[in-house]
């Protein structure tokens, strides 16, 4: 993490911030909370590690610690796997015991982006959301196909309230 331009960030920001990138340790996570950050993103390496998770929680508070998770549809069992690395790298592993896994640990909030919506504009993958929203109670972000109030809207009368995000 680049903590020069983190802390430029944190001091300018007037809302919660959160930073995410090549976070790898608790040192790092403390770090950047240190600097005004409000929560830390992490996601390759809560799945290389996921007692880090745990960790990171003692470390800076739940509340702080955030994990993303990468979805594709899969022809698996359980529909979809997890990717890593911008979506370069498949871990062959289903999101939900990675969630159930990360709230267990202390995660304060999961993240889900599911890559093969992300820029289509084409309404957020409600099948993944409404299992999402079963397997944990953690505060939940989806990203990955706004383009529409109507489909925000569908998000949230599937799942209740979550975050819809959009770029």
């Amino acid at each position: 993490p680049n903590y020069r331009l983190i802390s430029q960030f944190a001091a300018e920001c007037r809302m919660p911030l959160c930073y995410g990138g090549g976070v790898k340790t608790v040192e790092q996570a403390a770090r950047i909370i240190g600097l005004g950050v409000e929560k830390v993103a992490v996601s390759a390496a809560a799945l290389e590690q996921p007692a880090l998770v745990g960790a990171m929680a003692e470390a800076v508070g739940g509340q702080s610690v955030v994990v993303v998770l990468d979805v594709r549809a899969a022809k698996t069992p359980d529909g979809y796997e997890v990717w890593t690395h911008n979506g370069t790298r498949n871990t062959g592993k289903s999101p939900w015991p990675i969630m159930a896994d990360a709230e267990a640990r202390g995660a304060g909030e999961i993240v889900v982006n599911m890559i093969d919506r992300d820029g289509v504009m084409g309404g957020y993958d409600l099948e993944l959301a409404k299992r999402a929203r079963q397997t944990v109670s953690l505060p939940l972000t989806f990203l990955g196909g706004a383009g529409s109030l109507a489909g925000i809207r569908d998000l949230i009368t599937t799942c209740g309230v979550v975050g819809a995000a959009g770029g």
